[in-house]
């Protein structure tokens, strides 16, 4: 097993090398740098145009520029931003865990979700529960991501003026008062709950209908039937024998969608103005700031990266084949 898990750290390597000049290459493809000051009103004189150009490399072919900022990555500062007093490294740093609090917490509760219903409607194949399942599942894949956030956040609102009260918090990380202890645990309790629902539905329509398949796939196979037939209890039948092996597809497609999910996050911090990753790609966006739209790309092929990694690694447990082989 530590073989196995060496060898995937190993092949990560130059996947990561060859992630990074590729997303520095389309960060650089994403706007000129330069753009904001040549839109003012008067422009400024050449002299100031060639000495941005200078502090931002871009007096440089594209190969050392990206060893420059490759350079910079290794330092932990992502480089030279647009803003002059900005350390982008710094920056990411601070949004990183807002958006991986909401990330992992959002991918736990549609993972316990989708493995409880699908396995519940895999069990129970075409009854009520099923069907409600099922329609359930639908109806939220059908949704787009800003829409649902849209709605949950309109019907905080209206809870709150209803009940006259600050019972669910709509407004964005930012706005979270600096208080200690238990109050501010459940002050980000409270401002987690909305855009975490919004993220975990969509991942959790998709995640069960692969599992219920997956379990079913399972349940029909000899082996789960032999174990029947040898007298094995229910719970350990469903558990050890058939739960186990249906969770590879599932570990799959969970590695697969961790680049929707962060895809997801960015439109539902901006719906729920949370000032995380999402909220610093659109920011950097609008200033056209190259660096920092390259840097949040590799941050975010990092984590892909490495949930692909975990994957593989769990491929080992959940199925000993991997592991012995």
């Amino acid at each position: 097993m530590l073989m196995y898990a060496v060898r995937r750290v190993v092949i990560s390597i130059p996947i990561l090398l060859a992630s990074s000049f590729i997303v520095f290459w389309l960060g650089t493809l994403s706007g000129n740098p330069l753009t904001p000051l040549l839109l003012r009103n008067p422009p400024p004189p050449q002299n100031v145009l060639d000495a941005e150009a200078a502090r931002l490399n871009l007096d440089q072919p594209l190969l050392p520029r990206y060893l420059s900022w490759l350079g910079g990555v290794l330092r932990g500062d992502f480089g030279p931003s647009v803003v002059s007093t900005q350390v982008i490294g710094d920056e990411l740093a601070a949004r990183f865990w807002v958006t991986m609090r909401l990330v992992i917490l959002a991918m736990v509760i549609a993972l316990v979700l989708a493995v409880v219903v699908g396995v519940w409607t895999a069990v129970r194949q075409y009854s009520r529960s099923d069907y409600a399942a099922t329609f359930l599942g639908f109806l939220f894949l059908a949704m787009p991501s800003f829409w649902l956030a849209i709605l949950l956040k309109q019907g905080g609102i209206d809870v709150n003026n209803i009940l006259g009260v600050q019972l669910i918090s709509t407004i964005g990380a930012e706005s979270i008062p600096p208080e200690q202890g238990l109050a501010r645990v459940v002050d980000i309790a409270g401002h987690l709950v909305l855009p975490t629902t919004a993220l975990a539905l969509i991942s959790y329509a998709s995640w069960s209908r692969f599992t219920r398949a997956s379990m079913l796939e399972t349940l029909n196979s000899d082996y789960v039937r032999l174990a029947r037939a040898k007298g094995l209890p229910r719970r350990t039948v469903m558990v050890r024998h058939a739960l186990r092996t249906a969770l590879i597809p599932l570990t799959t497609v969970t590695a697969l969608d961790m680049a929707a999910i962060l895809g997801g996050a960015v439109v539902t911090e901006r719906v729920f103005q949370w000032r995380g990753l999402g909220d610093f790609l659109l920011e950097s966006i609008k200033l056209y700031d190259t660096y920092a739209v390259a840097s949040w790309l590799l941050v975010t092929a990092v984590i892909v990266i490495a949930f692909n990694l975990v994957a593989d690694l769990l491929y080992g447990v959940l199925d000993p084949r991997i592991r012995y082989a």
